[in-house]
């Protein structure tokens, strides 16, 4: 198996810190439901939401669970998105698709690129129902346990 580099450590890094990027959803959240997709653009400067079917190219990320406002904070491993009327958080998965590459993107924080992209993350396996990150092997795990979902990640730009 591959050694997994820096292009993983990057994706993984947007991933995770997309919680920073707050308070400025609108009213997106009283519309979503858990198991939507969507994307999220202009990340850190003025988020945008455009509810998208999962299967679209654009689609970069998958609504895990809609909290309340009452609602403590999203499961562990998760990213959160906040409307600014407070009434509801969304919290977000990568909309990753099994056999796909990964990389940067200055609008939206993650995007699918050709395997052959400098940095670009593939996705080797995705385990639905599964929070084991032994099932991954040598590969990268990302672990989300609301829905219950372990990607397997690998470099894209190498050849195989």
């Amino acid at each position: 198996m591959k050694k997994v580099g820096l292009g993983i450590a990057v994706v993984l890094a947007l991933v995770l810190l997309g919680g920073f990027v707050v308070n400025q959803l609108g009213d997106v959240a009283t519309a979503a439901r858990a198991g939507d997709c969507a994307r999220i653009s202009g990340a850190l400067e003025n988020p945008t939401y455009q509810a998208l079917d999962c299967g679209s190219e654009q689609a970069n990320v998958k609504i895990a669970k809609v909290l309340d406002w009452n609602e403590k904070a999203c499961p562990s491993g998760g990213m959160d998105y906040s409307t600014y009327t407070g009434d509801a958080t969304l919290c977000l998965m990568p909309n990753f698709v099994e056999g796909a590459c990964y990389g940067q993107d200055s609008e939206s924080g993650i995007a699918k690129v050709d395997c052959s992209t400098k940095d670009s993350v593939k996705v080797a396996k995705v385990f639905s129902g599964k929070t084991d990150r032994t099932v991954c092997g040598d590969s990268r795990a990302a672990v989300f346990p609301e829905p219950a979902v372990t990607f397997c990640l690998e470099r894209g730009d190498q050849k195989q």
